[in-house]
């Protein structure tokens, strides 16, 4: 984690597709990065067959895109993150 001027506040938006299949995936990365993460909310949507997670994080730009590329990268997830400055 980098120094205080560096950090950066960003909310992080997680929609899993086939949460059988990648959940254990995406809360293995969000506990090797859980040292950045503030918040976490989950939620079931089961009307459209997806589960949805929202992080708020304070970290730094290499932090947030570490943990954001990570889970970009898992099959059936799809990431957005808001930076603020």
């Amino acid at each position: 984690m980098g120094d205080n001027a560096d950090r950066r506040i960003a909310v992080v938006g997680i929609v899993i597709e086939n949460r059988k299949l990648a959940a254990a995936k995406v809360n293995e990365i969000l506990s090797i990065h859980g040292d950045i993460i503030v918040g976490r909310m989950g939620i079931p949507y089961k009307e459209k067959n997806i589960s949805v997670i929202a992080l708020i994080i304070d970290g730094t730009t290499d932090d947030i895109g570490s943990l954001t590329g990570k889970l970009g990268n898992i099959p059936g997830v799809r990431v957005r993150s808001a930076v603020t400055v």
